[in-house]
């Protein structure tokens, strides 16, 4: 304890240090969020590369930032021994009552950057939260869910936290729609017709790699038509899957395959 409280007394600040190193953290923070506007910008011009160029803005913000945090510790590095015992045990102590957490973020927004489970542009589920990626920073990642709320989850939640990817990456996703039949409806003509509303949306995405297919489910009231498909930008998810569940249940219609009204309701005799 009386060596760190003399190591304390030794570590002189000077103002000018200080100031420097106030300078540098600020300057870090602007130019990070120039250059993340300034891909975000570039990438929502090009739909096909977006994913790819907003890859960089984590990386690029760690580097500004790794190189800001070089440049504030550097005097450190020529501190002597004892100063250096009292640094240490100064950042122990802040570490131990309250940044630990701000730490593992940092961890976590570390591993993200190098294993890259998922990016910038992604849609993702995490717990509890599906959104799209639209941030990763040092403490968080942000998500905008389908209702439009930004999502801040810790970055630290990749060791605990399940985390699913549904496009890894790439701008095509896999759309899943379902829509129920009644269990005398004729399914062989309902499935084609689901099979006809996926490959002509004009958000679907089609080749020898993504194909179009239809799926029937039994269910104990009805049948499910589920069918699955990939749009060409993840983006169209929802404008998708309403487009081809209000032709498909269109095309029921006009041709007399009915669709449930509900289960029927048990009625329990006393």
């Amino acid at each position: 304890m009386m060596l760190l409280q003399s190591g304390v007394e030794g570590l002189q600040l000077d103002p000018v240090v200080l100031g420097s190193a106030v300078a540098v953290l600020v300057s870090a923070y602007v130019l990070a969020r120039l250059t993340a506007f300034a891909l975000s910008a570039v990438a929502e011009q090009s739909p096909k590369r977006r994913i790819t160029i907003k890859m960089f803005i984590p990386i690029t913000a760690f580097c500004i930032y790794g190189t800001a945090v070089y440049l504030v510790l550097d005097p450190l590095l020529r501190l002597s021994t004892t100063q250096l015992v009292a640094a240490s045990g100064l950042l122990g102590a802040a570490l131990g009552f309250g940044l630990k957490d701000l730490f593992a973020g940092v961890i976590g927004g570390l591993v993200l950057v190098t294993e890259r489970p998922y990016q910038v542009g992604d849609k993702v589920t995490i717990g509890d939260h599906y959104g799209e990626v639209t941030g990763i920073g040092l403490r968080a990642t942000t998500l905008r869910t389908p209702d439009d709320t930004a999502v801040r989850v810790p970055n630290a939640s990749l060791f605990t936290a399940n985390v699913a990817n549904a496009n890894d990456g790439q701008p095509e996703m896999l759309v899943v729609v379902d829509v129920a039949v009644a269990a005398s409806a004729d399914i062989d003509r309902a499935t084609d017709i689901m099979q006809d509303a996926l490959v002509t949306s004009r958000y679907v995405y089609v080749d020898d790699d993504h194909p179009a297919v239809v799926r029937v489910e039994d269910g104990t009231y009805y049948r499910t038509i589920r069918g699955k498909a990939y749009v060409a930008d993840l983006r169209d998810e929802f404008a998708f899957s309403s487009d081809v569940t209000e032709r498909t249940l269109a095309a029921f219609e006009e041709r007399d395959i009915d669709t449930p009204d509900g289960p029927p309701i048990a009625v329990c005799a006393e």
